[in-house]
């Protein structure tokens, strides 16, 4: 069979994958000239480090799974990384069940709340039972208002802003029934899996283009054409398989502006690289609580990773999600880094733009979507109105919606569902 991919991410990489090796002829078209979509790279210091920070937990076995079959096993380490949290002009440790036991802002009830409430969701199965509940409406119930106010609320206003009353349960509970303690890393960064998964796929006579963004995707008849490229290039497959956001496809499809593809919302990432001469933070994750600070949360990638990995460089990402037409996403990142220096000054009194020897600066536009309490009944299916065109994307991941685990697993069912995984 003759099939096209569009977008060369997870998803889209991992199907290509499964595809050739039944034996299948497969063409990866990709907009941009990088692998790995939200989890492209760049270099610091020698080795390859993802734009927005990346790390997997020990329940994410589909992507343990695949680093082991593309024989990069012994570089996926796990560690137990430090985090903390950032409230009221203090740094609390918030790494260990101890550590959040302890945490001063807790009374001995709020303690047994949260413990309670925490153990609780880890042992629920089923996430979906939550769809129709706000999460801050379960959490004000069950873990109280202090810990709410202090813990969830903070987290959820500083990665969906105005819309933080509006997010699912469902979305918080897959957060927390999933996570683990230990965090594991390709050492190298993950782009050698993506490399990897690319010279699988060139090996067995598949073909991955880069600078391809569709602009049309057409079924007149049994087969599907595209037209890709700044220079209009035509292609014609028996089937494909999209991997882009719905918007994208949508626009490309010709789709009625009502239909469901268009009405789930996502929001943007930014995301600064910082390499510093040294330490920021003394921990490898800070959430930042305190709504009034412009990002989210700062993560000092090299307390978890040996700087000596990156020429001695401190690495550090300091992320945000945020409407696209917000400051924060529409400013020039030089002004932007600038307006940040004030508040990482009070994550670290001493530091000065003189400490960044260098900064990369990276923004997706569709990057989280907004799960609300009505976000399960829009999701798409995966079979479209065109019968040989099939949706693959991060908004059909639910309740997780994102992460590179839950791409590749997808990749692996929908290829499975079509019967690709068979000559």
């Amino acid at each position: 069979m003759r099939l096209g991919i569009v977008g060369a991410g997870a998803t889209g990489l991992t199907a290509a994958f499964d595809a050739v090796k039944a034996g299948h002829e497969v063409t990866v078209l990709e907009a941009s000239d990088e692998l790995g979509g939200l989890a492209a790279s760049i270099e610091v210091g020698g080795n390859s480090l993802e734009r927005f920070y990346h790390h997997s937990f020990k329940t994410d076995r589909a992507v343990i799974e695949l680093v082991h079959e593309l024989g990069l096993g012994s570089k996926l380490r796990f560690h137990k990384p430090s985090i903390g949290i950032h409230l009221d002009g203090r740094m609390h440790d918030f790494g260990t069940p101890l550590e959040m036991l302890r945490f001063p802002e807790f009374s001995m009830l709020d303690r047994a709340r949260f413990a309670a409430s925490s153990a609780a969701l880890k042992l629920v199965r089923d996430g979906e039972r939550f769809n129709s509940v706000r999460a801050l409406d379960w959490m004000r119930r069950w873990a109280g208002p202090r810990v709410t106010e202090t813990i969830w609320e903070p987290l959820l206003t500083g990665k969906f802003g105005s819309r933080a009353g509006e997010i699912s349960m469902a979305w918080l509970w897959a957060r927390i029934h999933y996570r683990t303690f230990e965090l594991g890393y390709v050492h190298g960064g993950f782009d050698q899996v993506y490399r990897a998964l690319l010279e699988a796929v060139t090996d067995r006579g598949g073909k991955v283009e880069f600078g391809k963004p569709v602009s049309s995707i057409r079924q007149p008849g049994t087969e599907v054409e595209v037209r890709a490229g700044d220079d209009g290039s035509s292609y014609t497959f028996d089937h494909l398989i999209v991997t882009v956001p719905q918007p994208v496809f949508a626009k490309a499809a010709g789709t009625a502006s009502d239909d469901v593809l268009w009405r789930n919302q996502y929001l943007g990432a930014t995301c600064f690289i910082l390499e510093c001469d040294r330490s920021l933070i003394p921990y490898y994750w800070l959430n930042i609580n305190d709504p009034a600070f412009p990002f989210l949360a700062v993560v000092e990638h090299t307390n978890m990773v040996d700087p000596a990995e990156y020429g001695g460089r401190h690495v550090v990402y300091v992320g945000n999600y945020v409407p696209r037409d917000d400051w924060r996403f529409t400013t020039e990142p030089e002004e932007l880094l600038e307006a940040y220096v004030p508040w990482l000054r009070k994550l670290n009194p001493g530091f000065d733009l003189s400490w960044v020897r260098d900064w990369h600066f990276s923004k997706a536009g569709f990057a989280q979507p907004v799960v609300t309490p009505q976000y399960r009944a829009l999701i798409p299916p995966h079979r479209t109105s065109m019968r040989n065109v099939t949706l693959a994307t991060m908004s059909q991941i639910y309740p997780q919606d994102r992460g590179q685990s839950y791409a590749i697993q997808m990749a692996h069912d929908v290829v499975r569902s079509l019967g690709l995984d068979r000559p």
